[in-house]
């Protein structure tokens, strides 16, 4: 039976056949021109047993066993020495496919759970018999010059041993799925050259006792003096903070500056004490509920993030870890965004001095799609690092899962990691210096080779999932277990006494230095207080400023013309298409002021006078180089050429000389990683532009985290100022429920306390302005903006050049009509395209008693213009709100109560609009339009329904 799975996986069988039978027909032609392996396979060949003890030879191999018949027929009989060669010959090909096995899939053996709950798996591939070896084979000693150990030829129990030591021990690799012959070959020389167990002198070993004494101390500090309260421990998985000892310092000695850092609750607070220096008694405050008054909401202890400069043998290096929400692995992409704006800023392309850190619990890396989606920008131009080092503390357990089989479907939780090729490193908690020795391998691959990274701290969690929980009652044979282990740091310890490193007392005398080292309420890490790095930004300016409307974006007429004629100038030579080639030719026209600027024009003026005035944009969505709607065109495509890098032309990146950068990218299929990514890099860089555009405005529900916890919230929680601009397709043309609304309302709940602003401009000059005000007024807030669909080549919704020199974003848009405004009865209010349906209706029949207005900025509702134009019409008694969404939904429900605070004595409110829905539209064209001539007559129409009097 093991001979017929050893036929099963050799090379030698199977699908492999017909060139086996190519090889055997030139070595029967001419021996010399087959390898010397196959020569003497097949020399030997005719003198092996069937594999299976018979005669009978397998099916794929008839030929070659017909052609020797026919050759002993009239060749010399063989001698007995050539059938021991052919055996040796055999065990060589074993041998060598017995350290395959182990490379492959010795992790399964290895010693990684510091509970020892589960048997080793049966896995033959690692058993000598498997190959036919016996212990007679033993001492046979075999080549292996393809290995890393250190000698050439080796004993088969001396290779047995050393392929144990390397593969089987407490630090189990996987690595041999990697394309990369030299990845793989680095893997292989730098864990069978140490066998995975490099030296350890003593200091280095008291350092790592000293570490876990740390962690174990701070975590029982805290449980004696705040009984019961939520800290979400890290007892089980101290190792951890050895981890991340090990990573600053290391990375600090490999050149980087910056380490980013993103984290769920598990272990937070040993982290933000025994790694970033946070000092005991702030936390101590943060537990009695001091707080800071600076923040309207604040946040819970366990999500808060910290910075430090801590000394490193390479130099400081500076410590972020961001701010979290309870949404576990929501963080990654924020880390990424993070990380690439401050790689950015230095100029490093490649990730040397920037290194992100993600940390991840066992179930949420598993179970997470933003783990996949964030996975999948690793290696994608306009989101790559360099490379990130992940850190699982694997405690073995889901949330409340108390069987193993519903916790994922994967072998380990680490697979998902696989989908990049990202080496993984599984490691027993138990033992420190294997775990610090995994950090550094990480590390050292990322420097080598610029690519995620994993490292498994197989561990356990003594408590709950708070300190509130009770683990026992679902996980009873677990947790008695855990209750009689010792804890990471006893069994280092006694390691160390029992290696006479320190003597018992030594240990002892740890945790009591550490216990009153904690009540002295300092800091425990040496954080360097007066370093500030040349590429620190400076947020001052930004912050504690008051809210304005407005802002001066209006530029000189020859200076957008100098502009236009810089992004409609294309090399010579470079064959555009002919749709694209006629709107390059519009826009010049645009430019020179022989046309009016359509919406792709006004975002290119725009675009352009910020680069040139040394503002960066980075623009990022699923089809942003051309548009969804095909109206941006900011990447020209040569069409004799298809390669990007001498096929595409950018004109926003060659506005003017020294200009800033311009970068446009057509991310993955992704919306939450991706505007994630987009909103960490805007916190960390506060003069970009940076906008992430939705293909349609309703895709972003993909990411409603983000826009919930992050985007809408993480001033008031965190005090994390932001200048993120959303760009969402909104607007009601027939093209059903997916495809119509961005969910309006959904922002206009999130807002208060001035977090962020709503705006829908309805023609080129608006976007043009507003694009320019989100970066020259001296605050930072979350722009949203509802862009259109048919707007962007509707006839009416143009702009003429000149408005782009002489006005500036206006928040309401009054009536461009010359009504007589005593005769006025009626102001119909309205947001969006719906305005441009209006003014053909009102036209249509010719009514020329009602005014309509544009709400372009919703919020902040801006009071002051609205009242405005509302007493421009003394004798108008109705308001009427129309929109095009449904009546529970878009803008009626927030603006209802701004517009009643504005109305003048005995004026009544109604509204016009589709009815309440539970779905964002209709999907039959046919009714969308009944709809649609339903809201218009009921905007010119008696008040029905719903009526506020002032």
């Amino acid at each position: 039976m093991l001979m017929q799975k050893f036929k099963a996986n050799s090379y030698l069988f199977g699908g492999n056949a017909p060139y086996v039978e190519e090889m055997y027909e030139s070595y029967l032609s001419n021996p010399g021109s087959v390898p010397d392996h196959w020569r003497e396979y097949f020399d030997a060949l005719q003198h092996v047993p069937a594999l299976d003890g018979s005669n009978a030879r397998d099916v794929p191999h008839a030929p070659v066993v017909s052609a020797f018949a026919e050759r002993a027929k009239s060749g010399p009989i063989r001698t007995l020495q050539a059938v021991a060669d052919g055996e040796l010959a055999r065990k060589r090909v074993a041998a060598q496919q017995l350290i395959a096995a182990y490379r492959n899939v010795g992790v399964r053996w290895a010693d990684l759970d510091p509970l020892k709950r589960t048997e080793r798996p049966n896995i033959p591939d690692l058993e000598p018999s498997f190959y036919g070896f016996t212990d007679a084979d033993l001492e046979t000693v075999f080549n292996v010059s393809n290995t890393f150990f250190d000698r050439e030829n080796l004993s088969l129990r001396e290779l047995l041993n050393n392929l144990h030591e390397t593969y089987c021990g407490s630090l189990g690799a996987e690595f041999m799925y990697l394309s990369d012959q030299d990845q793989k070959r680095w893997w292989q020389q730098r864990l069978e050259s140490t066998r995975t167990r490099p030296d350890v002198d003593a200091e280095a070993k008291k350092h790592l006792l000293e570490r876990l004494t740390a962690a174990e101390g701070l975590e029982r500090y805290l449980a004696t003096k705040y009984v019961g309260q939520k800290r979400f421990s890290l007892e089980g998985g101290e190792s951890f903070i050895v981890a991340m000892d090990t990573l600053v310092q290391r990375a600090g000695a490999l050149g980087i500056q910056e380490v980013v850092i993103g984290m769920a609750h598990r272990g937070r607070l040993n982290v933000l004490v025994n790694t970033l220096g946070k000092r005991p008694q702030d936390l101590f405050d943060e537990f009695e509920g001091k707080h800071a008054d600076d923040l309207p909401s604040g946040d819970v202890k366990y999500h808060q993030g910290f910075s430090s400069d801590v000394s490193t043998p390479g130099g400081p290096v500076h410590l972020s870890l961001a701010f979290n929400p309870s949404h576990l692995e929501i963080v990654n992409p924020v880390i990424e965004g993070s990380t690439r704006a401050r790689l950015d800023r230095r100029g490093d392309a490649l990730g040397e001095t920037v290194l992100p850190v993600l940390v991840h619990g066992d179930a949420s890396f598993a179970g997470q799609g933003v783990v996949m989606e964030t996975l999948a920008l690793a290696q994608t131009r306009g989101y790559t690092t360099g490379g990130t080092v992940h850190i699982v503390i694997n405690n073995q357990i889901g949330f409340t899962t108390s069987d193993p089989r519903d916790a994922r479907s994967t072998l380990y939780c680490t697979d998902v990691a696989k989908m990049i090729e990202a080496p993984i490193l599984h490691v027993n908690g138990d033992d420190p210096e294997s775990v610090a020795f995994a950090t550094s391998l990480a590390l050292d691959y990322r420097k080598q080779f610029h690519h995620d990274v994993v490292v498994d701290i197989v561990c356990f969690r003594k408590l709950g999932h708070n300190e509130q929980d009770t683990p026992a009652v679902t996980q009873p044979l677990m947790y008695k277990k855990i209750v009689a282990h010792p804890g990471a740091r006893k069994v280092y310890a006694d390691r160390l006494v029992s290696q006479g490193v320190i003597a018992a007392a030594d240990a002892d005398q740890l945790v009591h230095e550490f216990r009153a080292e904690m009540e002295s309420g300092i800091s425990l890490e040496p954080v360097l207080t007066n370093y500030k790095s040349k590429y620190a930004v400076d947020w001052s300016p930004y912050l504690n400023r008051r809210w304005t409307d407005s802002a001066d974006t209006a530029l000189p007429m020859t200076e957008l013309k100098r502009l236009a004629e810089r992004i409609t100038t294309v090399p010579e030579n470079f064959k555009l298409h002919p749709l694209v080639e006629k709107v390059i030719a519009d826009r010049a026209k645009m430019g020179r002021g022989e046309m009016p600027l359509d919406w792709g024009m006004g975002e290119h003026m725009a675009f352009a006078s910020l680069v040139a005035n040394g503002f960066p944009v980075r623009l990022s969505g699923e089809d942003s180089g051309r548009g969804t709607f095909s109206h941006r065109h900011s990447v020209l495509h040569d069409q004799s050429r298809e390669k990007w890098d001498v096929g595409t032309y950018i004109p926003l990146q060659n506005v003017a000389e020294g200009q800033a950068p311009f970068t446009v990218i057509d991310s993955i299929l992704s919306e939450e990683a991706v505007l994630g990514f987009e909103y960490g890099y805007s916190t960390a860089d506060p003069r970009t532009l940076v906008i992430w555009e939705a293909q349609f405005g309703d895709f972003a529900n993909g990411a409603q985290v983000l826009i919930d916890q992050f985007i809408s919230a993480g001033e008031v929680k965190w005090g994390r100022a932001c200048g993120l601009t959303l760009m969402l397709p909104h607007g009601y043309e027939g093209q059903g429920p997916e495809h119509s609304s961005a969910r309006l309302e959904r922002y206009l709940q999130l807002c208060a306390e001035t977090n962020m602003q709503v705006c829908q401009p309805t023609n080129p000059s608006q976007i043009f302005h507003l694009l320019r005000r989100q970066m020259l007024r001296p605050f930072r807030k979350p722009l949203i903006i509802m862009t259109p669909k048919s707007l962007l080549r509707h006839p009416h919704a143009k702009s003429p050049l000149s408005d782009l020199a002489n006005s500036r974003f206006e928040v309401v848009l009054p009536e461009v009509e010359e009504l007589q405004a005593d005769k006025v009865k009626r102001i119909v209010a309205c947001s969006g395209r719906v305005y441009y349906d209006l003014l053909a209706a009102r036209t249509e029949r010719k009514i020329d008693d009602v005014a309509i207005i544009r709400l372009e900025q919703i919020y902040p509702f801006p009071h002051k213009a609205f009242a405005a134009e509302v007493k421009r019409y003394p004798n108008a008694r109705d308001i009427v709100w129309c929109q095009d969404e449904p009546q529970n939904q878009g803008a009626w429900f927030f603006v209802q109560h701004h517009i009643h605070e504005n109305m003048l004595e005995g004026q009544k409110l109604g509204y016009a609009g589709r009815p309440a829905s539970a779905s964002t539209a209709v999907g039959y064209y046919a009714k969308h339009a009944e709809q649609q001539k339903e809201l218009l007559s009921a905007a010119f129409g008696k008040l029905k329904g719903y009526v506020l009097t002032r």
